[in-house]
């Protein structure tokens, strides 16, 4: 017997007939005598609804508020699912964010979980009965509801799986596992069995949409084993037949070292800046990224040119596309201080990149990505490296071709991929 918690996102939830198919899945596993848990997002597409109607209410609208009504459309799919679970026979009740509760901070539409009070919670699986929690929703200290943050419902599932020390945590999406990049793209990619929490963090941050980065954070602290599997293949009696993502130690030194690179990622939601005739003296980069950081907004590639006789540098960095106005508003309002003398700015580019914890012990990894992409006339305009990732920032237009061209130079469409 296993203890589970097994998470259901909105396509998923979209309509009662994929509500019953989530539930004979639910079923199976109460049936192997397993004890389970189910956290759930809303219905595709609800919680958007919803955001708009916050939005056409008052664009300035009270956050406190908005949580109030995005937070809805979860707890109607945690009502459908335990209601579709005892018409089934399976003892279900749902447990709504501040019945357990969840506790969180309170930073209303981003808050983070603090705590799980997982009293009741294991009383009632232990006692056989199927806990379903609606995701993205949490509890402050004074009553008030808040949620996580779009996406969020990835994050509770690997909370409550943490809290409730659970087996293993059973992320049903639209994919049946983690792939070493798009399938779209490569119809040679291949799924992987096993991912290391820092390679799937890499991934998540880089463009893979498969999980969001805070879930895979908080799996990597808390040790929590969790799987990736779809919730649109048949049910089966193979326990993993998705991928896990796992620490280093269930993986295996050997088999890291024979695996160099894990995937190939892209994101083309980049958008470059760059500020022409920056001071070249010391402080001038801190009046740059200092006010940028005060907004929150993050910055990943960073390029210093070479200095210009005038005493005077060119510096250019990438933003995440949908915060590149508040960008350049920023910029422009500390433009005196910074002492540029152009803000230029192009969102036609995108991010690719490599990513595997193989790197550690190999040479050579940006080497072969820099040769590929140069085989094919691929520019590279900005580059930044971790201990096992390397992106590049390329031409919009040349995305899908360079994922190609990449799968191939690292060996990743081979018969033996895996």
């Amino acid at each position: 017997m296993a203890r589970i918690v097994m998470k259901f996102g909105g396509t998923s939830m979209a309509g009662t007939e994929r509500i019953r198919n989530v539930a004979a899945r639910v079923k199976h596993e109460v049936d192997a005598g397993n004890e389970v848990a189910v956290v759930v997002s809303a219905m595709a597409g609800e919680t958007d609804r919803l955001v708009n109607f916050c939005r056409e209410a008052a664009p300035l609208h009270d956050p406190k508020e908005y949580d109030v009504v995005v937070a809805a459309g979860e707890q109607v799919t945690s009502g459908l699912l335990a209601i579709t679970l005892q018409a089934m026979g399976v003892k279900a009740r749902s447990w709504l964010g501040w019945q357990l509760p969840i506790q969180t901070t309170d930073a209303h539409a981003t808050a983070r979980i603090e705590t799980i009070d997982t009293t009741a919670l294991i009383a009632a699986m232990s006692s056989g009965e199927v806990a379903v929690i609606p995701g993205f929703q949490g509890l402050t200290t004074d009553n008030r509801i808040t949620t996580l943050g779009r996406g969020g419902s990835d994050t509770s599932a690997v909370a409550v799986a943490a809290a409730v020390k659970a087996d293993r945590c059973d992320i049903y999406t639209d994919v049946d596992g983690v792939y070493t990049t798009d399938p779209r793209i490569v119809p040679r990619a291949r799924k992987l069995a096993k991912v290391t929490y820092e390679e799937m963090l890499e991934l998540a941050s880089v463009g893979a949409k498969v999980l969001q980065t805070r879930s895979v954070g908080l799996a990597m602290k808390e040790n929590v084993r969790v799987q990736v599997l779809s919730s649109f293949d048949a049910p089966t009696d193979n326990p993993i037949p998705g991928t896990l993502i796992v620490g280093d130690d269930e993986i295996g030194d050997d088999e890291m070292e024979r695996q160099l690179i894990t995937g190939i990622a892209h994101d083309k939601n980049e958008a470059k800046v760059t500020l022409t005739s920056v001071p070249d003296r010391p402080g001038a980069v801190a009046s740059i990224f200092g006010p940028l950081a005060e907004a929150n907004i993050n910055v990943d590639m960073i390029i210093q040119n070479i200095a210009h006789a005038t005493g005077s540098t060119d510096v250019t960095f990438t933003v995440p596309g949908a915060e590149l106005a508040r960008a350049i508003d920023t910029l422009e309002k500390a433009k005196n201080v910074i002492g540029f003398a152009e803000l230029m700015h192009d969102t036609k580019v995108a991010k690719v990149s490599v990513v595997g914890v193989g790197m550690r012990s190999h040479a050579g990894v940006a080497s072969t990505m820099f040769k590929a992409l140069a085989q094919r006339g691929i520019n590279v305009q900005a580059i930044s490296t971790s201990e096992i990732k390397v992106s590049v920032l390329i031409d919009e237009d040349e995305t899908e071709l360079a994922v190609r061209v990449l799968h191939t130079a690292y060996g990743l469409d081979a018969e033996d991929a895996q």
